[in-house]
């Protein structure tokens, strides 16, 4: 008697227990690594005189290398997840991969930036160059870096990790509701922050801009934890179990295959 075997990409809580846990360290990373680099940068980006000064650079250096793990980590969440949430939607999928590509970029030239003020200040200062030069050049790349961190962990983030990974995650039940809502709720007012800087509605770094930040913060640590430790609900519509129907691409259910008759 001749059987339809189940479709080899089947998804089962069990098989994606690996790649939820991959997911949610590489979240962790990302913290691990972007908030140190952010204390590190802050004698370059707070100083307009550091480029003309002396001493050890290698605390920025340090902080360039954590930004460098950080766009690996970043790109890593989209590229680990990619398999799992394209079962809900694969153009929602596709977008928040190419949301992290696109934070990503901008956080590689605002490395570029801090790298250059760095190279600066080893080559020229002090060798004779006009220092109020070297301080303006200094500050335009500093400049430079504020724009790349609003642009991309300060606007992009919204739409990428926040709207599209939070309406991935709530409506395939990949984690609880509850949970999901975070980055629904911190998606739009990152937007909103970040739009509102550029158009001069308040500064960078005001009270407004981290309590807008909250939401989002608080859904990025907590989604790491949970992928990392408990890893996704089995109870999502995207896992099959047992005969039960299995969901499409879209997130609609999709009847299971039943066996043929005998002879067939």
């Amino acid at each position: 008697m001749a059987t339809h075997a189940a479709p080899p990409d089947r998804l089962t809580a069990a098989s994606t227990r690996r790649t939820a846990r991959i997911a949610g360290a590489l979240f962790l990373v990302t913290f691990v690594t972007s908030i140190p680099a952010a204390l590190l940068f802050d004698p370059v980006l707070d100083d307009p005189g550091w480029i003309t000064g002396s001493g050890s650079e290698t605390r920025i250096l340090v902080g360039a290398l954590l930004e460098a793990l950080l766009i690996v980590a970043n790109i890593g969440t989209a590229v680990v997840l990619y398999p799992v949430v394209r079962r809900q939607s694969e153009g929602l999928a596709l977008g928040y991969v190419t949301a992290r590509l696109v934070e990503c970029a901008f956080i590689a030239v605002g490395v570029l930036s801090v790298l250059a003020i760095v190279t600066l200040r080893q080559d020229l200062a002090g060798g004779g160059t006009d220092p109020e030069t070297l301080t303006t050049v200094g500050a335009s790349l500093v400049a430079v870096k504020d724009w790349t961190f609003l642009l991309g962990p300060g606007f992009v983030v919204g739409w990428g990790n926040g709207l599209i990974l939070g309406w991935l995650m709530y409506r395939s039940g990949l984690v609880p509701p509850r949970l999901a809502l975070l980055g629904l709720i911190g998606g739009p007012l990152i937007v909103a922050s970040g739009a509102a800087i550029l158009l001069g509605a308040f500064d960078a770094g005001s009270a407004l801009q981290v309590v807008a930040t909250v939401p989002e913060f608080f859904w990025e640590l907590l989604l790491g934890l949970y992928l990392t430790f408990r890893g996704f609900r089995p109870a999502s519509r995207l896992f099959a179990r047992g005969g039960g129907a299995t969901s499409g691409e879209d997130g609609a259910a999709v009847a299971p295959r039943v066996p043929a008759p005998a002879g067939a």
